[in-house]
C-alpha cells in the first residue's frame, strides 16, 4: 500500500463540539399484531414516546433488559425502521417525514454495527468488496484505485492487515469480522455511528479492544456514537451520558458519573446493582436489590407506570398515573420519570 493520504469525504464540513447534531422528539415505534380471526390487531409498543439530542464527538449509551426497545430505537433513529410518530431531527431536517429516496444523501452520515459480526457480512463478498460497498454505492464516480486505496487504509486504521483484503469473512475471527463491520461503517467517515450491542458476542479480551478501537475512532473523526449495550462496565467506560430504556419509555437520562454514583431511578438502582464489581471484598458486601417477575409484554403494557409492576417503591398514584421525565438533579441534564425517587 502507498503512503498516499486523501481529503476527507466531505472536505470543509467542521464539527463543533457541543452542537447538537440529532434531536429525538416523542418517538414511537409501533407494530401491528394479530389478535385473531375478527378480532383486528393491537400494537406493541417497542418504542413509546422517547426523547433525547446528542452531540457532536459526544456518545450516549442506551442501556436496558432485553425486550427494553434498544435495538428498536436505534433503527428507528437511522430510519432503517421508519417511525410510527415522532421527529428524528439530524442537523435540522426531520428524517422522519423523507421518502426512502431523499434519505439516501443522509446515509454517508448515519451508519450502523451490528451486534452479530459474521451475520452482518456478506460471505460470498471479500472483506474489499464488502468494505468498499458503500462508497461504490454513494460515491460511484470514484476511481477504483482511490477506492481500493482508501479500503486499505481504512482496514489499517481498523487493525486488519491491508494484505487480507482478497479474503472472506469465514477466514476470520469474531473479532477480526467485527473490525470488517467497523471499517465498513466508518469508510464513509460518518458523524453518528449507532453500535448496536457491538461486543456482546465476542470474548472478553476482545471486547476491550473493540472498545477501544471504537473511542480511538471517534476522536479521530469527531463521530457521535449511540452505544446500546446491557453491559454496564462497558457503558461506564465509554459513555458520556446514559438513558435507561425500559419497556419502550426512558426511565432516567442523566451524565454517566451522576448517574452510576447516584442512581435515581429504582429501575437504575437495580441494574446498577446488578453489574459485577472487580473488587471481590465490594463485591461480597454490596447491596443487591432483586426484582421480582419478567418484564411485561409490550403488547399490553402496565397502566400508569409500566415499571411498577416489579417496582419495590410502587403505590397506588403508579398504576393511575403515568411520571413524567422530569429534572430531577443538579442540573437539567438528569432527567427521572418516577413519582417517588430514591
Amino acid at each position: 500500500m502507498s503512503d498516499k493520504s486523501f481529503a476527507p469525504l466531505r472536505a470543509g464540513e467542521t464539527v463543533i463540539k457541543g452542537e447538537k447534531n440529532l434531536e429525538v422528539k416523542d418517538l414511537k415505534m409501533y407494530f401491528p399484531i394479530a389478535q385473531g380471526f375478527l378480532r383486528g390487531s393491537k400494537p406493541l409498543k417497542a418504542v413509546d414516546g422517547v426523547s433525547f439530542d446528542l452531540e457532536a464527538s459526544e456518545t450516549l449509551a442506551v442501556v436496558g433488559e432485553s425486550g427494553s426497545g434498544k435495538s428498536t430505537l436505534g433503527r428507528a433513529v437511522l430510519q432503517l425502521l421508519r417511525p410510527t410518530a415522532g421527529k428524528v431531527n439530524w442537523k435540522g431536517t426531520d428524517l422522519a417525514k423523507l421518502k426512502l429516496a431523499a434519505l439516501r444523501p443522509y446515509r454517508a452520515d448515519l451508519q450502523i454495527v451490528f451486534q452479530d459480526p459474521l451475520a452482518s457480512l456478506n460471505p460470498r463478498m471479500t472483506v474489499g468488496d464488502i468494505i468498499a460497498e458503500p462508497l461504490q454505492s454513494l460515491y460511484p464516480k470514484m476511481d477504483k484505485d482511490e477506492t481500493r486505496e482508501r479500503v486499505s487504509q481504512m482496514m489499517s486504521k481498523v487493525g486488519l492487515l491491508p494484505q487480507m483484503i482478497n479474503r472472506y469473512p469465514h477466514e476470520f475471527s469474531g473479532g477480526q469480522n467485527q473490525r470488517i463491520g467497523i471499517a465498513r461503517a466508518m469508510i464513509l467517515e460518518p458523524r453518528l455511528i449507532v453500535a448496536d450491542e457491538p461486543v456482546s458476542a465476542l470474548d472478553v479480551s476482545i471486547q476491550a479492544q473493540i472498545v477501544n478501537l471504537l473511542k480511538r475512532l471517534q476522536d479521530e473523526f469527531q463521530m457521535s456514537m449511540l452505544f446500546i449495550s446491557h453491559d454496564l462496565s462497558v457503558v461506564r467506560y465509554i459513555s458520556h451520558r446514559v438513558l435507561v430504556l425500559y419497556l419502550g419509555k426512558i426511565m432516567e437520562i442523566a451524565d454517566r458519573d451522576e448517574l452510576f454514583d447516584k442512581p435515581r431511578h429504582p429501575y437504575t438502582q437495580a441494574l446498577i446493582s446488578a453489574a459485577p464489581v472487580p473488587d471481590p471484598d465490594k463485591e461480597a458486601t454490596k447491596p443487591r436489590i432483586l426484582l421480582e417477575g419478567e418484564i411485561p409484554s409490550p403488547v399490553n403494557p402496565p397502566s400508569g407506570c409500566v415499571f411498577r409492576t416489579r417496582c419495590p417503591r410502587a403505590q397506588d398514584k403508579c398504576a393511575k398515573e403515568v411520571p413524567a421525565l422530569e429534572a430531577r438533579g443538579a442540573t437539567s441534564a438528569r432527567r427521572v420519570a418516577c413519582h417517588f425517587p430514591d
